[in-house]
């Protein structure tokens, strides 16, 4: 595990961009597995930047997404399907036939499961975005998810919940479920970044980067991953 630590979000999000503008240069028809949440945004718009100034394409790139909340339609403004479109898909030459994310509404969850562990199945990610939760989760695969899962419908934690509700116009709002790629899927990324940034989350990264590899911190699985590379603000590294 590499672990890169900046001065601050803005340095962070400059370095993980680079990191996956190189893989679009490098492969045309990379596959993206991304992440959602106030973590990747930077990483996004730096992203945006550069494809307006130096041209970098995404017209052949598809995406896979870690999750999306259950209820949600993908034009609910809360939803991580229009999340990806104003803070990414909308200000690049991706073609949203190319973008995955799983369906939110659909009306049989297990066979929204089972359709988008198929897609994995034949779509390996170049590279995996991924942010951390403050309890040390990855997609919202929460303490005590069995590192074999793959994708799933998970009952969100109080805690998660309550790191979400600033998003919300009130707590009550906030989905209680979503549905979430399992840590199988995540670990068979050919390669994973992570961005982390404030000093909320230092717990979470001294666990995943030093602590003993259980369920009990699903990051702590990265561990396991040939090629990780960890991009955090001081912040954030201030334990290790």
């Amino acid at each position: 595990m590499k672990v890169i630590i900046t001065e601050n979000y803005q340095e962070m999000s400059e370095k993980a961009s680079k990191i996956l503008i190189d893989v679009v240069k490098n492969n045309p028809n990379a596959i993206l597995g991304l992440a959602t949440g106030s973590s990747p945004i930077g990483t996004y718009q730096n992203m945006i930047k550069d494809h307006k100034e130096n041209g970098t394409s995404y017209k052949a790139v598809r995406t896979v997404n870690l999750d999306e909340y259950v209820g949600l339609t993908a034009d609910h403004d809360q939803s991580y399907a229009y999340f990806m479109r104003t803070n990414l898909f909308d200000s690049i030459d991706i073609d949203l036939q190319n973008t995955n994310l799983p369906c939110g509404s659909a009306s049989d969850l297990q066979k929204e499961c089972d359709r988008y562990n198929a897609l994995l199945e034949n779509m390996q990610q170049d590279v995996q975005v991924l942010g951390l939760g403050s309890n040390g989760h990855i997609g919202f695969n929460e303490p005590g998810t069995p590192f074999s899962s793959v994708t799933h419908l998970v009952d969100l934690t109080e805690n998660t919940i309550k790191d979400n509700s600033r998003l919300f116009s009130s707590i009550d709002e906030v989905p209680r479920q979503a549905l979430s790629m399992g840590i199988k899927n995540i670990m068979q990324a050919k390669s994973i970044i992570m961005v982390v940034s404030g000093k909320n989350k230092a717990q979470a990264v001294k666990g995943m980067v030093q602590g003993e590899i259980t369920p009990d911190l699903p990051a702590s699985v990265l561990q396991l991953h040939p090629n990780v590379t960890v991009v955090c603000d001081k912040d954030a590294a201030s334990l290790l």
